[in-house]
């Protein structure tokens, strides 16, 4: 185990056409920043939302990312974008490593219903190893509020949760809080990097697996670097959260299967 810079790009985003300015604003930062290994921008930078017609679609921009993770000896997560598979649509999150080569995908578990009604709903969790630093857990805007997302990727082993945003909207600031609190409940550090100006409302923000802040943004561009220190959350799945609580453990050893078939019975109108 060892620290993971991580590298965090709340930029200032049109609503729409954004790859120039994102891939300017890349290459500023890694050239001021050696330092940054793992680098995230905020949910659907590029093209920004509406899956329906979207021209913004992932298959035109992987050679892109590749080739700017290979450029700058990092790994890349360039937000997100629309996927066609077949007959359905997938909003992706591409993670790409120092070589260029596309490791792995996550596809978002919970579309914002009824807004991404042209979105299908993933089905797996998306984990990854950085060798030599630690296991890393991606889901998607939205899928912050299921703890049951952060939970299964917590159980997968992660001990850095990474969530892409583009949030506009007054929920911002509960977010920001759901932040804090998923952090704690699966001792994991978490970065949440949202998107301003005429995409999102800012705010993003990273805290340590004892929901501590590390860093919190305002509603304007910002774009900043984390070190996450995977002893530190590793530590408090052996030791417990503030040498208290075993959280994972003890739901590692009561499942609730119960409480679990209870919930299909729930109902809404």
């Amino acid at each position: 185990m060892s620290i993971l810079t991580v590298g965090a790009m709340q930029l200032s985003l049109n609503k729409t056409n954004n790859l120039n300015y994102v891939i300017n604003s890349i290459e500023s930062f890694c050239n001021k920043h050696k330092d940054v290994e793992l680098l995230v921008l905020s949910e659907l930078a590029v093209g920004g939302p509406g899956a329906k017609n979207s021209e913004h679609s992932l298959d035109r921009y992987i050679n892109t990312f590749s080739d700017l993770a290979k450029k700058f000896n990092i790994w890349l997560i360039p937000g997100t974008f629309y996927e066609q598979d077949g007959d359905s649509v997938f909003n992706t999150a591409p993670v790409f490593n120092s070589n260029g080569e596309l490791v792995t995908k996550a596809r978002k578990l919970y579309p914002w219903l009824p807004y991404e009604i042209n979105v299908d709903s993933g089905n797996d969790i998306c984990i990854f190893d950085m060798p030599g630093k630690g296991i890393i857990g991606l889901h998607i805007c939205y899928d912050l509020w299921f703890p049951e997302t952060s939970r299964a990727l917590a159980l997968a082993g992660a001990e850095l949760i990474i969530n892409p945003t583009l949030t506009p909207t007054k929920d911002r600031e509960m977010e920001t809080l759901m932040v804090r609190t998923t952090a704690a409940q699966q001792q994991a550090y978490y970065i949440d990097v949202n998107s301003c100006g005429d995409q999102g409302c800012g705010l993003s923000i990273a805290a340590d697996s004892e929901g501590n802040i590390l860093h919190q943004s305002s509603d304007r561009e910002d774009l900043f670097t984390i070190d996450v220190d995977f002893d530190v959350s590793h530590n408090s799945r052996v030791k417990g959260y503030m040498n208290l609580g075993q959280n994972l453990k003890s739901y590692r050893d009561n499942s609730f299967d119960e409480l679990c078939s209870l919930s299909k019975k729930i109902h809404l109108s």
